[in-house]
């Protein structure tokens, strides 16, 4: 017996082994780099899945079915909060690019399918490649599954799903990666380091801050004996700052005595200032014209504390991080002065810490100040996140039982019977069950860690497995379509990016990084955000990807169904 049969008898007695083989082999490929392009774990554990599946290796199919369930609920109850916070004027004009990247990929798979006669997994798949949408694998081989066919056939078209979207992927990545962070800048023709440098000077950036990550900003304290501006109120104090720091303790001879925003500086005072590194150490500037620095806080006596809580408060929807410490006609600022707002995490992206920067409901801010002033800025806020690590696993499987029970529910539309799925209806109540949690979040549920790991090992798994399954099936589709599929995966990719962009500038007047962010995030696809904020030396393209990501990655799951219903339709015809 050669060494590769018994490989194969080995795998094919222990599947499991085949299993954690391709995820570990995958995601070892998945993080290789070329460039700005890394394929990722999911693709990595799909091309290598189906290179072993070929030895004829196959699991059980509730396997997959299962652990399909997990990802998709977790999808959705992690990007609840933000799908639902976008749903107002701004976010619903950012969000028009959603509409017409869906609009643009049905027309062009559906005018693929019709001229080079697709089955529906090849259209399903194209979809899912060229809109680099790993879910929509799920969505649509559930869908397939529903057909009136024979098994066999059902198994044949779930192996093109795996397969045309394991090979328009690659194309479609590479191609978002590269036209968004390279090719629209010169057809908008702006420098997009300078476009970018701008708006982060407009929303009260720094130019030496500019070319800053999003990680946590570090906090600093430093103590300043005035010397000049002497006379200077401590609200001035305040306005330099920028939101990006405050003032904690005042010392006047010796003792240490209170303030509010009009107490005036005296010669000799002494500051401890809190804040963020950069705007604490400019008051040391000549700019700033305080006086002499000292990192030595013992005297003060001070202890700060932190909180994360979830914005709720409706009033502080669309304020500036600047005017949530000032005062606004008939009524107190939201949060003192000497409260500080470390980060500013949405969509589990750290956004730019701008002074300009608007907030949004469901945004999870962490909070800096004493114990008497954090507890009344957190209830002005919203309320605090529960940390824990333990998951609610009932809630969890109460959301996965209603999906599963909703997607069994069908309609006809045009003669299309339309259903979402199990797929979908997990989908469906991961979202709800996800936004109900941001308005609650003091109550125990599914930790962020362990929702990542829902995610993470749900959706490779099902891959996997699907891969496996498929492998044999796909070399004949390779050899039936040859260069056409990959090309219709770069052209599904550009053409809705391309229409994003000119409605985007022409229609909308969107800032140029934020366009790019948001036209990345209609895709859904990280690398090439990261391609971009590359490109731009800033953050700012997260002000639009956050958006579009939310609602993409929500909606594009969901046509899953009706590209192979319509599929389906047109191949009848």
């Amino acid at each position: 017996m050669t060494l590769l049969g018994w490989i194969g008898d080995v795998l094919r007695a222990h599947p499991e082994i085949a299993l954690f083989l391709c995820l570990s082999i995958g995601y070892a490929i998945g993080q290789i780099r070329f460039g700005p392009i890394q394929l990722g774990g999911i693709c990595g554990t799909l091309i290598t899945a189906l290179v072993v599946g070929q030895l004829g290796v196959t699991l059980e199919a509730g396997v997959k079915n299962v652990f399909f369930m997990l990802f998709i609920f977790a999808l959705g109850y992690a990007g609840g909060p933000q799908f639902f916070a976008n749903l107002n004027a701004k976010g619903l004009r950012i969000g028009l690019l959603c509409l017409i990247e869906v609009v643009v990929v049905l027309a062009l798979v559906m005018a693929a399918t019709h001229f080079m006669r697709l089955d529906p997994g090849t259209a399903a798949g194209l979809m899912a490649g060229a809109a680099t949408e790993s879910a929509v694998v799920g969505t649509a081989t559930d869908a397939i599954s529903k057909l009136a066919l024979a098994p066999e056939q059902i198994k044949q078209l779930q192996a093109n799903v795996v397969t045309a979207y394991s090979i328009t992927y690659i194309f479609g990545l590479i191609t978002i990666v590269v036209v968004t962070s390279q090719i629209f800048p010169l057809l908008l023709r702006v420098n997009l380091r300078e476009e970018a440098d701008k708006l982060w000077k407009a929303m009260g950036g720094r130019e030496e801050d500019a070319g800053a990550s999003a990680a946590a900003p570090e906090l600093v304290g430093r103590v300043y004996e005035v010397t000049a501006d002497i006379g200077g109120t401590v609200g001035r104090l305040h306005a330099r700052l920028q939101s990006s720091g405050s003032l904690q303790g005042l010392m006047r001879g010796g003792q240490k005595i209170g303030f509010d925003a009009d107490t005036r500086l005296q010669q000799g005072d002494r500051l401890l200032i809190v804040g963020h590194r950069r705007a604490v150490v400019d008051m040391a500037t000549a700019a700033a014209g305080l006086g002499r620095e000292s990192a030595d806080t013992a005297d003060f006596g001070l202890v700060l504390q932190s909180a994360e809580v979830v914005l709720r408060n409706k009033a502080a929807n669309g304020l500036t991080l600047r005017q949530l410490s000032q005062a606004r006609p008939g009524s107190t600022p939201l949060v003192g002065g000497s409260v500080l707002v470390a980060s500013v995490e949405r969509g589990g992206r750290l956004m730019p810490l701008l002074p300009e920067l608007q907030l949004q409901m469901g945004d999870k801010l962490q909070v800096l100040g004493t114990a008497d002033e954090l507890a009344p800025a957190v209830t002005a806020l919203g309320e605090p996140v529960l940390k824990s690590i333990k998951t609610n696993i009932a809630f969890a499987s109460i959301g996965i039982v209603l999906g599963v029970w909703i997607g069994m529910f069908s309609a006809k539309l045009g003669g299309i019977a339309l259903s979402l799925g199990t797929g979908g209806g997990a989908l469906l109540t991961g979202l709800v069950f996800g936004w109900y949690q941001a308005r609650h979040p003091s109550r125990l549920s599914i930790p962020e860690d362990a929702l990542g790991l829902l995610k993470d090992i749900g959706l490779a798994t099902f891959i996997a497995c699907v891969g496996l399954t498929s492998g044999p099936q796909a070399m004949g589709l390779v050899k039936q379509y040859g260069i056409s599929l990959p090309l219709m995966g770069v052209a599904i990719a550009v053409l809705p990016a391309v229409c994003s962009l000119l409605v985007g500038h022409f229609l909308l007047k969107f800032e140029a990084p934020v366009l790019l962010g948001a036209i990345a995030g209609q895709q859904c696809s990280t690398p090439a955000l990261s391609a971009i904020q590359s490109a731009a030396g800033n953050t700012t393209p997260l002000l639009g990807y956050t958006i579009t990501y939310a609602i993409s990655n929500v909606i594009l799951p969901l046509m899953g169904p009706v590209v192979v219903a319509m599929a389906s339709l047109v191949q009848v015809h």
